[in-house]
């Protein structure tokens, strides 16, 4: 392949698949039992039949060498993205073994949908270049006023809704069940006001989380208070810290910064969902201005969403900051090669470091859940105290320093990864730090070695 140099690793295709069943379907059709007429072309086209219980076999062909991450295209039923034929063909091109032989023509059914991807590219990009209907500025900001009157309104009223609670008495929550909550939910939804409406659902959990759930409750509380107060009193806020305020209330923002080209290193990609929606969050590396930079993608719920790059891949592109004080969010503007291999790795840190990052990234957010660190040379184990697990700094002999891992990521498959990977010796670790402790999400081995996902 003449843009992606080699091939990829079978742990970069199953980064791709959208769920764990696809990636157990997956892997089951990465041999050459069930495939015929497999090529790969240098301009990135992966093509196969796979042999299903029909007549006639799938068609199925990759583009791993879209600027956005692969394109996908099979004749199957199935409504996922990447589909179990997808990634079972592209585990076979990864595996080098000349079940995908280099190929200079492209069969018809294959060439018909990559010629109807060029027009819609062209069609998209001379849409872009010819520009829209001119704006109305002066619609715009009475559009804006009027939305901000009702975001006011509802954080008044949330205010009010959050001084009956606490007069009332925090015990009362436990047996008023979740009803409640999603009433005054609704109530911030009506006022315009999504990020008030999310915390709000996130409050009615907090009941039914275990022991100490009070002390939580009051926390969120606070927090949800000072919101509501940074929303009232934004025009006496700093600039920096006015835009984050809005982006958390849940007003839409645009990635206005001045764009910054650099060769972007994939750390990490993993979603969350909910019935309404699919979040992907991909986590960047510029491995020249050494930023780390946060992509959102979105899906319909049950559907992932359209933006796929596998981790340990780099991209040489351009990116667009968005407005807030500490925030790493980005919009992806104009990609000029496609993902390829890269054998560059972050930076690590020690633990202590990694704490100060997200004390002081917490200074400028208030309402920060976390905050991405790499984390240099540390070994996972279990934590003889909380019963736990922890990474500790394999540098520090005499304290043993070190963060203990989130809940979650102390019971999921990837701490068994991470352990495995690890054997012991030191490992670098890329997650996400917080008030919970740190989550690990992508690591590398001592010395040389591929990325390895681990969510």
């Amino acid at each position: 392949m003449t843009q992606q140099g080699v091939r990829w690793t079978a742990d970069q295709v199953l980064a791709l698949a959208p769920d764990v069943p696809s990636r157990k379907a997956g892997s089951k059709l990465g041999v050459a039992g069930p495939w015929s007429g497999a090529g790969s072309s240098g301009e990135g086209m992966v093509w196969g039949l796979c042999k299903g219980s029909g007549s006639k076999p799938y068609q199925t062909v990759v583009d791993v060498a879209d600027a956005t991450g692969p394109a996908y295209k099979c004749s199957c039923p199935s409504r996922k993205f990447p589909c179990k034929h997808a990634l079972g063909l592209l585990l076979l091109w990864a595996g080098e073994d000349g079940s995908v032989p280099d190929a200079q023509t492209l069969p018809d059914w294959a060439e018909q949908w990559a010629e109807g991807r060029r027009k819609r590219a062209l069609t998209r990009r001379e849409a872009e270049a010819g520009g829209g209907p001119a704006a109305d500025p002066e619609a715009a900001r009475r559009r804006a006023e009027r939305r901000a009157e009702r975001v006011t309104a509802g954080a008044g009223e949330l205010e009010q809704r959050l001084t009956d609670l606490l007069r009332g008495g925090l015990a009362a929550t436990e047996q008023a069940g979740y009803g409640m909550w999603e009433e005054t939910a609704a109530r911030m939804v009506d006022a315009q006001a999504p990020g008030l409406a999310a915390r709000v659902r996130e409050l009615g959990a907090i009941p039914a989380s275990g022991p100490g759930w009070p002390v939580r409750l009051l926390e969120e509380c606070a927090l949800l208070h000072l919101l509501d107060q940074g929303w009232l009193r934004r025009d006496r806020l700093p600039a920096g810290l006015a835009a984050t305020v809005r982006s958390r209330v849940g007003l839409p923002a645009s990635a206005d910064g001045r764009p910054t080209r650099d060769r972007w290193l994939v750390l990490s990609q993993y979603d969350t969902a909910d019935s309404r929606l699919t979040t992907r969050r991909t986590w960047l590396y510029g491995t020249e201005s050494d930023r780390t930079a946060l992509l959102l993608s979105y899906g319909a719920a049950g559907r992932a969403p359209a933006l796929s790059l596998p981790v340990g891949l780099a991209l040489d592109a351009e990116l667009s900051a968005y407005a807030g004080d500490g925030q790493l969010r980005a919009d992806l503007g104009e990609q000029f090669t496609a993902p390829a291999p890269s054998p560059v790795r972050p930076k690590g840190v020690g633990v202590v470091e990694a704490a100060v990052r997200y004390g002081d990234a917490l200074s400028r957010d208030p309402w920060l859940e976390s905050w991405p660190v790499t984390l240099g040379r540390v070994t996972p184990g279990p934590d003889g105290e909380s019963g736990g697990w922890q990474l500790a700094d394999a540098e520090d002999d005499l304290t043993r320093l070190a963060l203990p891992l989130t809940p979650k990521a102390a019971t999921g498959p990837g701490l068994w990864r991470l352990a495995a990977l690890s054997g012991g010796a030191p490992v670098t670790v890329f997650g996400e730090c917080g008030h919970r402790g740190f989550t690990p999400l992508t690591a590398w081995p001592e010395g040389a070695g591929e990325a390895v996902a681990l969510c």
